[in-house]
């Protein structure tokens, strides 16, 4: 990650956080210390998002915003006018890092059709930073081709012990792209894991945060997300567990390549 990149390793996730309890969410999350909050134009929460960090009492810079253009907005000419949509929702002026959600789904708008309007958004400054989302090997190589000399800073995809995603994490990695893990927790499913809770007893912490201080100790930027305020700090206490390499390889053997977001909409996922 290079040094003018300062986004924090861990953020909170507003998936499925509608409306008032997107508010209380992410308020509840900047009161428990977390500075960086991950939403998209698909989540239907900008105005909520933004609503709460405006009323936070934070300074605009103490707060990295990430939000991402959906799907419907890849066409010619939509690109611009959904980042300037998400700005006015989110109250702020340029946001700290863009992402492409999703390629279009069935290939329905040519890549270099919304990556050169994804271009010409940073070049105008609407984002300080951009990357993407659920992007394969395939669509990695034809971002870079587009963007050229404009830094790809992360491409955020499903990571967590169940499943590595090692084909496009080795290619990011070598191409000096930091990866973002969402559903870190497996929507879940790693609560009652065996091997994590016992990791867990050593550390007085629960499988859930030995998961996600296994993949920060990995590189991985983390947007863990939940409704209740407890689990919200409990997530974030996470970075403050150190793990030995002896659970980190424990760990890493429990991957089975159990992917839990699969549907028609997706690319054709490296294996």
């Amino acid at each position: 990650m290079t040094s003018d990149f300062n986004i924090p390793k861990i953020g909170f996730g507003t998936y499925q956080r509608l409306d008032d309890e997107a508010y209380r969410t992410v308020t509840d999350a900047l009161e428990i210390g977390y500075r960086h909050i991950d939403t998209a134009e698909g989540y239907n929460n900008e105005e909520f998002v933004g609503k709460a960090i405006a009323e936070s009492g934070l300074a605009r810079g103490d707060v990295w915003i990430t939000t991402k253009v959906g799907p419907r907005s890849l066409g010619p000419g939509l690109v611009r006018p959904a980042v300037e949509r998400s700005l006015e929702k989110l109250q702020i002026d340029q946001v700290d890092l863009l992402l492409i959600h999703w390629p279009s789904p069935h290939n329905e708008v040519a890549a270099e059709v919304y990556l050169e309007q994804f271009a010409a958004v940073y070049d105008a400054g609407l984002a300080a930073h951009i990357g993407v989302s659920n992007f394969t090997i395939h669509f990695m190589e034809k971002a870079a081709a587009v963007l050229g000399a404009r830094p790809i800073r992360t491409n955020q995809v499903e990571i967590h012990p169940y499943h590595r995603n090692r084909p496009i994490v080795e290619h990011c990695l070598a191409h000096d792209i930091v990866m973002t893990a969402y559903s870190p927790l497996a929507k879940g499913a790693i609560a009652q894991d065996a091997t994590l809770a016992e990791i867990g007893a050593a550390h007085n912490a629960t499988a859930a945060q030995v998961a996600l201080a296994y993949l920060l100790a990995e590189g991985h930027i983390i947007i863990p997300t939940s409704t209740n305020k407890d689990r919200i700090a409990q997530n974030f206490a996470s970075t403050e567990i150190s793990l030995s390499n002896a659970e980190l390889l424990q760990i890493r053997q429990l991957d089975e390549g159990r992917r839990i977001v699969d549907g028609p909409w997706c690319p054709k996922w490296d294996v």
